[in-house]
């Protein structure tokens, strides 16, 4: 490869000054452009040392290959003049270039990024919560509860409420750790603003609004402020408002103060800032907006009747996401007060199907997925939870990250939601809001509420199966699941694992460039261990001072790129440290380097290790030895020679 002269036809494919800036990682040149439609994208599918392009996360990358990639951006960024930035400062800059362009997904990946570490907390409780309601629900298996007709299991029940309870009372906590992280700062002082919001000391968040109505809520006194005691238990958007303004007044303190002033003064600021704005502007405003929600939703049902259902109905989850829904007990509690004249809560049957519709493309997504175990798990987990009431790890850790399943689920909701109109159904009581919401609904309407959860169930599974089969997860259905072990042959070079793991597909990696076979055969290992050893005799082409890829060329000419984890070069060589140098000559088996998968993991990135063949097109084919798991130095791939015709 000339890599002068493919960088001049990179440079005149994306056109002049159309490249804000540039970075580059293992395989890939990683662009931020100004005009995505002014890119020649015909000349750089048609060149020849070109392997492919995409657009992921607002960055349009174009597939080089190991080795090569850095010549050709060093010539690149020499010939333009183009702006650099390592890939993490691209990243985030890639970022804020999406909020420009798209503010509701910017917005929807934050709170992705934020949820997610948060899911096996939210899981687990769910799935207790769901349990104490079976133990607890009346009329599910006959006139009175479990608990009251076996007295001795009461407290069991009663523990296990406590337990199903704790994730989501000291959920500000919670987020304020993983918010702040997300935005910066430290997250331990993140979790300390949480604990700051759901003191025993303030009036308890679910009673503020009873409290305000009786005028007995007490208040500060600061400079004349008269400053509301309110908690924010079971809040959302409030705590990751104030994770926002804590991560932003850090970093100011860090770039102003130095040395021992900064590490002793700079969290006592920054609290103290933030709580004085939390209860004074932060609290009060979203409180306001809260209310506002609440009253424009009462009119719309009062005004609009089945069609104000199917329009709540879309947008039922989309107010979950944002922790506002927290104030529908308000509402609901004054309409069944009032039975007689409201006949019932709205609010309810709309959350069921809604919930269900969540749970329903969760599920969908777990048949999708035959080959990620891991989100087969999650998406399973979640599912069940959905269908009986708590649709966080759903929302969170599946649909939101998907996107697709996530509107998928809202349009199916809405439309469950007219039928729900059209029957009028209404619940006399609060209950679970799933599958089992029957609890709370007149027996009358039985029929007409479970057909909606059956049309929000069926809608959401369905569109989310059929749409994800064609356009995201492809159709793998004539692959089996477990390949058949291939036995080397005379002539045939092998390639061994170089880490201990569970093999899997390339194909199941959530990177297109490795998932499409675009930088060759090869496949991906979950590591169980942290070394990575040379899988042939050969030299060391390629070793990035970020210790997340490696390239070798064998002695037999193989070409190998081992590449640790999904988008790694993000950490900037964080968990990660080389013992090879660049030309240097090894051995199979030699340690080229050693990594921490938990501190990818921590991060929300991929694990798994690529094990590629990236000169797959001189060979007649590139099959797989090993199956399931592998130990490091065992057959891994084969390389098969052209036959001589």
């Amino acid at each position: 490869m000339n890599h002068e002269e493919v960088a001049k036809r990179v440079a005149k494919a994306l056109g002049d000054d159309n490249v804000i800036t540039a970075a580059h990682c293992a395989t890939r040149l990683r662009l931020i452009v100004k005009d995505r439609d002014s890119i020649d994208q015909q000349a750089l599918d048609s060149d020849p040392d070109l392997k492919g392009t995409f657009d992921s996360n607002g960055q349009f990358q174009i597939i080089v290959g190991p080795g090569d990639v850095n010549k050709v951006y060093d010539h690149y960024v020499s010939q333009t003049g183009v702006k650099t930035a390592t890939p993490e400062e691209l990243k985030e800059l890639a970022a804020q270039q999406g909020k420009k362009k798209n503010p509701i997904m910017a917005v929807v990946q934050v709170l992705s990024d934020i949820f997610v570490p948060l899911i096996p907390a939210m899981t687990a409780g769910g799935l207790l919560m769901a349990l104490n309601n079976i133990l607890t629900g009346k009329d599910l298996f006959g006139p009175q509860s479990l608990v009251q007709m076996f007295p001795q299991i009461k407290d069991a029940a009663d523990m296990i409420n406590l337990m199903s309870s704790a994730p989501f009372a000291f959920l500000p906590i919670l987020i304020g750790y993983t918010a702040t992280k997300r935005f910066g700062g430290s997250e331990i002082l993140g979790a300390v603003a949480g604990m700051i919001l759901v003191m025993p000391a303030l009036v308890n968040g679910n009673d503020v609004a009873s409290v305000v109505a009786a005028g007995k809520m007490p208040s500060w006194d600061i400079f004349g402020l008269h400053i509301a005691q309110a908690g924010y238990q079971g809040q959302v958007l409030p705590v990751i408002g104030v994770a926002f303004i804590l991560a932003n007044i850090e970093k100011f303190f860090h770039k102003h103060l130095k040395g021992a002033i900064d590490f002793t003064f700079t969290p006592m600021f920054a609290i103290i800032i933030t709580g004085f704005l939390t209860f004074t502007v932060v609290g009060p405003v979203l409180r306001t907006l809260s209310n506002g929600l609440t009253d424009g939703l009462v009119t719309l049902y009062q005004t609009l009747g089945f069609l104000g259902m199917g329009i709540f109905g879309s947008v039922y989850s989309a107010i979950v996401v944002t922790g506002l829904h927290q104030s529908f007990p308000a509402i609901e509690t004054t309409l069944l007060a009032d039975i007689t004249k409201t006949g019932g809560d709205f609010i309810f049957p709309i959350a069921a199907v809604s919930n269900v519709a969540q749970g329903a493309a969760a599920f969908a997504v777990f048949f999708l997925a035959k080959k990620d175990e891991k989100l087969r798990a999650l998406s399973s987990s979640a599912g069940a939870s959905a269908m009986l009431g708590i649709t966080e790890p759903a929302m969170f850790g599946v649909n939101l990250k998907y996107k697709f399943p996530f509107f998928i689920a809202l349009g199916s909701a809405g439309i469950a939601g007219l039928v729900i109109g059209l029957f009028h159904v209404l619940s006399s009581s609060l209950g679970p809001a799933g599958v089992i919401g029957f609890i709370a609904i007149p027996a009358a309407k039985w029929v007409g509420f479970f057909i909606s959860i059956a049309l929000a169930f069926v809608l959401a599974f369905s569109v989310t199966y059929v749409y994800g089969k064609r356009r995201h997860f492809g159709d793998d259905s004539t692959v089996s699941e477990e390949p058949v072990r291939y036995e080397p042959k005379a002539g045939d070079i092998v390639v061994a694992a170089p880490v201990d793991g569970r093999v899997d597909r390339l194909s199941s990696v959530d990177d297109p460039v490795f998932s499409s076979g675009a930088m060759g055969k090869g496949v991906a290992i979950m590591p169980e261990a942290g070394q990575v050893f040379a899988p042939v005799n050969g030299t060391v082409t390629v070793v990035y001072p970020t210790g997340h890829a490696y390239g070798l060329l064998g002695d037999d000419g193989v070409e190998i790129l081992i590449h640790i984890g999904v988008d790694t070069v993000s950490m900037n060589g964080d968990g990660f440290e080389t013992a090879v140098t660049q030309n240097q000559h090894v051995r199979a088996g030699e340690v080229l380097g050693t990594f921490e998968a938990a501190k990818i993991k921590a991060t929300g990135l991929d694990e798994h290790v690529m094990v590629i063949v990236t000169n797959t097109a001189q060979y007649q084919d590139v099959q797989q030895i090993a199956n399931q798991s592998v130990t490091a130095g065992e057959p891994l791939l084969a390389a098969q020679k052209e036959s001589i015709v």
